[in-house]
């Protein structure tokens, strides 16, 4: 079987836990910040994993994450 090529954006976007689960970043946290309170650019720092439904879709951009 080929070799599979990895999605450039994906791989800068999306890392795996040891679980199997996609670890991604918040939206919303590079420009217009004046606007957003402390309170919500904090929340907006955490890690947060990938819906259910999405991560058979990442995973095949990913194959060797």
């Amino acid at each position: 079987m080929p070799k599979l090529k990895t999605h450039s954006g994906a791989k800068k976007r999306f890392n795996l836990t040891k679980t199997g689960k996609v670890k991604r970043a918040h939206a919303y946290k590079s420009h217009i910040l004046n606007k957003k309170t402390t309170k919500r650019k904090r929340g907006l720092r955490q890690s947060a994993i990938a819906d259910v439904t999405n991560t058979p879709a990442i995973k095949r951009m990913i194959p060797y994450k």
